[in-house]
């Protein structure tokens, strides 16, 4: 964290190729459901900042293209404190999930 509060940071996900969640979403074009690509970029992000980010209220999450089953993700995160959070998740540089998230959880001194 920086002297000012912010924090932010780009990760990188792979999606199982054979991820359960795909089985059924759809035959023969198989989608990762939005609740899971959401799913695993709130544990990434919360890895990533080392703390939990719980309890959690998500203020937005739009998803704008399919992620699949073996594709790479990038979360690119920010915060400017006070525990509210900006994310996008882009798949081959087109996103696929922006959002803005917030948690009451305090950072814990050093």
């Amino acid at each position: 964290m920086s002297a000012t509060g912010t924090r932010h940071g780009v990760l990188e996900r792979v999606l199982q190729a054979d991820h359960p969640a795909s089985r059924g979403h759809f035959a023969g074009n198989p989608i990762i459901p939005g609740a899971v690509l959401l799913s695993e970029a709130v544990m990434a992000i919360a890895r990533h900042v080392d703390e939990p980010l719980a309890p959690l209220v998500v203020h937005s999450a739009k998803f704008q293209h399919p992620a699949r089953p073996g594709d790479r993700v990038v979360i690119e995160f920010s915060s400017s404190g006070g525990g509210a959070y900006r994310f996008t998740c882009s798949v081959g540089g087109q996103p696929v999930l922006t959002g803005q998230m917030s948690c009451s959880a305090l950072p814990t001194a050093p």
